[in-house]
Formats: structure tokens, sequence, C-alpha cells
């Protein structure tokens, strides 16, 4: 294991000689700065509780992240779709996670578990102890051990604290870009800002390695079978794929993986499965009878405040719209936008900023395509709402293509846009046409009519199988497969009378 040493070179002297000319005056005052600059940050460094490796955090102190978890922390409720509404669920995930605290090397901090209100399959921490899971990470976990090995993976990276280093790192690369600034000059400082900040987006392998080794740790101490953390991530890489082949793209697996820029699924199931061969707990405790009840009921997918995909169409009725694609499309429901992916071609659906006293041309010429060379500028109707219509050529992936852009005034405050791009050369005629013509308000009895999808559980009873239930699904495409990821089941295996399985209506 490397441990990373707090500044040894920054003890030694620093000789530079520029060849040619001296430096000019500024330069070196820049210079001198920046290496002030450095001095007290020698000294910032700390023991991580869980590993006792000294590591640098830039000064950040326990208390310090304390403090800025507690200010992070309703502005990631915010960013994240707030809470999830259940108090005896957020009660049991906090029951949960209070029990791994307490085996970790930071038990007296006071710790936050919150279940966000969130569809995408997520679990992150802020430093101080707060610590968050989403309800569709909640669905797709199998029993409490396995949510425990994703809550006691977080764990470690607090005990850990990974993300005091990363702040100590961010640390050194604003340094870093004073000195590049001040030896190479302004661009090359820039550029190495531009870099440190992309490879800071995310923990690094090595970080997430080690709060796997915590996680395990945190398991046996608590009496879960450790082998339940292998158990999610193979259920995690199989959730994976599902949704790269839902996508129509499924040799992307690892693009639609919990965080891309984390270590690979498959590699982590195996370094977790190595680790759980040499750890054992006496009477491993799972706890499925406890954790699925809790589940009945439970969100699954999209709530009414982001839509509804039903097939074909989006429907969506706190904001009283719907529109349909042609078959072969398949939609994808985003935090902003909603996108439809199919043999002719890609749609793109998202709101438009507002733009007071600005007729549809003019908004789409004058603002959203502004300084964009426009052909066939059109006013239209689209069900009795106002609206224009254009094409331009834009650059994609797969060439030059002639691109529609559309756009649908809701009301008086309120206007939609299209983009419509085509597969190949030509326009994307049939996929705008369809589209743009289904677009329509939905009524107050439409939108009342309109509900979310909810896990219920389900007893097997003789007869059932896999293709039976999978049958149950509100789902056209890959029920089957739906069906085995969100329940853990292989293809083919045989459903025993008395097994509670999910189902989703």
């Amino acid at each position: 294991m490397r441990v990373m040493r707090c500044f040894p070179t920054l003890t030694h002297r620093v000789a530079v000689s520029p060849v040619g000319k001296a430096w000019d005056a500024a330069p070196r005052r820049l210079a001198a700065l920046a290496l002030a600059a450095l001095l007290p940050l020698a000294s910032a460094c700390s023991t991580a509780p869980a590993t006792g490796e000294r590591i640098f955090t830039g000064g950040m102190s326990l208390q310090d992240g304390q403090q800025m978890g507690a200010e992070q922390h309703p502005k990631l409720l915010k960013q994240f779709g707030g809470a999830y509404d259940d108090a005896e669920l957020q009660h049991y995930v906090s029951s949960v996670g209070t029990l791994l605290a307490q085996t970790s090397e930071l038990p007296q901090i006071d710790w936050t578990f919150t279940v966000l209100n969130s569809p995408v399959v997520n679990a992150f921490a802020l430093p101080g102890g707060y610590v968050y899971v989403s309800r569709g990470l909640i669905a797709l976990a199998e029993d409490e051990a396995q949510l425990a090995s994703v809550l006691a993976h977080e764990i470690g990276h607090v005990t850990a604290r990974h993300s005091a280093q990363r702040y100590g790192s961010q640390q050194l690369a604003g340094v870093a870009s004073v000195l590049s600034g001040a030896l190479l000059g302004g661009p090359a400082g820039q550029a190495t800002s531009a870099l440190s900040q992309v490879a800071l987006a995310s923990y690094s392998r090595e970080h997430e390695m080690q709060a796997d080794t915590l996680g395990i740790r945190y398991l046996t101490r608590a009496g879960y079978d450790p082998e339940a953390s292998a158990a999610f991530l193979a259920k995690l890489q199989a959730e994976s794929e599902l949704k790269a082949e839902l996508a129509g793209n499924p040799d992307a697996a690892n693009e639609f993986s919990l965080l891309q820029t984390h270590p690979r699924t498959v590699e982590r199931v195996r370094e977790a499965m190595a680790r759980a061969e040499t750890t054992r707990v006496a009477d491993p405790m799972t706890a499925r009878e406890v954790y699925l009840p809790k589940l009945d009921g439970l969100l699954y997918g999209h709530g009414p405040e982001q839509g509804y995909v039903r097939g074909q169409a989006f429907l969506h009725p706190e904001l009283r719209l719907a529109f349909e694609v042609p078959d072969g499309y398949r939609m994808q429901n985003g935090q902003s936008s909603v996108k439809a992916s199919g043999p002719d071609g890609l749609m793109v659906f998202a709101g438009a900023p507002k733009s007071a006293g600005r007729s549809p041309v003019s908004y789409l010429r004058d603002v959203w395509a502004k300084g964009t060379r426009l052909d066939a500028l059109t006013r239209i109707e689209v069900n009795g709402m106002s609206g224009a219509t254009a094409l331009a050529r834009a650059r994609t992936d797969g060439g030059a293509r002639t691109v529609r852009l559309a756009i649908v005034r809701y009301d008086s405050n309120t206007t939609y846009r299209f983009l419509f791009v085509p597969q190949d050369a030509g326009p994307p005629e049939r996929l705008a046409d369809v589209t743009l013509n289904s677009f329509r308000k939905l009524s107050a009895t439409e939108a009342a009519a309109l509900e979310p999808r909810r896990i219920r559980l389900y007893t097997v009873r003789a007869g059932d199988t896999q293709e039976s239930l999978a049958q149950r699904l509100p789902y056209e495409d890959l029920p089957l497969r739906r069906f085995q990821v969100l329940n853990a089941l292989e293809p083919g295996e045989e459903l025993q009378p008395g097994r509670v399985v999910k189902l989703v209506q």
C-alpha cells in the first residue's frame, strides 16, 4: 500500500537556474509567493483514523469536515430531489447505518444517513459523517446485508478521510497552477488548473479499493455476511448491463455503472470476493425477511415531478403535457431533458429559458440558434399552441447533419424546445412529424389519473415461473430481464413456492 508523505521534499533547498535572460521581476515575485503559499501546507497533515496513514488534508480537521458536511447537506438534498418522504424507511436505513458506524474508528461523530428521492442507483458520502443512498439503490438491493455493504463502503470513505485528501490535493493543484503561471506563463497555468479539476472529479481507484476493504471490516464487525458486498456489486453490474441494453448500447455497460469514474464493477466484485473468502462471521446475518417488507410500496422509477415514460409516450402530470415518439424508439427521462433514440435518429426535449415578449420565431432565430444559419424558418401551430421550426447544419459524431429545431409556446410563460438529429444525411422528418404532432396539454383529469410505479411484494406459488411473473411487470421491453435483475435471479432458475419476490406495479 502506498502511503502519501507530507511534502518531504519541501525541507530541502530548491534551486532554479534559468537559462538565458534572468526572469522578469513579476514572475519572480509570483514564484516566491507560490512557494511561500506551500510552506503552511507542508504541515497540514493528519492521521486517517481507519488506516493509520499520514495523509495530506490541506489543514482540514475532523471538525472542519463536519462543518463542511453540514453546510453542503441542504444543497445536496435540493440537487438530488430531496429526502424520500417515508419516515419509517428513513429510520430503518439510519438504524442500519448507525450500527455500522459504531463499529468504525469514528463512532463518536454525529452520523447522518439519508434516503434520497432519486430513482438512479447511487450512494455517496460527505465529510463529517453524512451518508446518502438513493431509493433506486434500495429497490435494487436484495437484503439488509447488501444495503449494509453499501453504507459500510461509504462509511469507509469518511473514516479514511478521502474527501479531506481530495481537498488537500485541490489545495496543491491551486498552488501548482500559480507556479505554472509564474514559471511557464498564463496559458500553461490555466491548463494545469483545468487538468487538475478533471483528475479530482472522483475518488481514485486506490480510495475505492480502500473503502471496499474498510466496508468488509465494518460488515463483519456488525455481524453481516461479508459476501453481501460481492453479491450487491454483481447485481449492480447486471443492472448496468440491463440499462445499457435498454439504451440500445449493450457493449457500454460500464457507462451505466454507479459511478463511471469508479473502478469497473467486475473488478470490484473479484476483489470483494477474495476478501470475503478470508473473512468469516459466525452465523452471518442477511436479514432478507426484515428488509423486503420495508420495500413494499416503495416509489420505483421517476416520480410525478419528473414525469413518466409509458411505452412510446412521455407524460408529465405536474407540467400537464404529453408527447409520443414513433415505434422503435426508446426514451430516457433525465434530470433536465428527455431523449429518444431509434432507427432514424435522436430526439431531445427540454424546457426553454424564459424570453419575455419574443415570438416563437424570434426566440428560435435570435436566442436559441443565434449566430446559426437557419433554413426553412416557419411558424407552426401544434394542437392549438403557437411555435416555430427550422433546419440547420450541425456537426455530430457521424459527421455533418441537417437537424431540425422546433419551439412550442405552451402558454405565455412557458416554452419547450425539440431537437431532432437524423441518423443519416437527410432531415429527420418522420421523427419530427410524429413527435411534434403528438405534443399536447393534459387535462386536469388526465394528470390526476397518472400514478407512479411502486415496488410490490409477491409470494411465489406453485406453478409460478420467471416468465409468468415477468408478464405482470408494466414494461414492453425486456420484462423478463428486468424481473431477473430486480430479484437476483439467474436465467432458468426455478422459483420455489414461498419465496418473496419484488414486482413493479
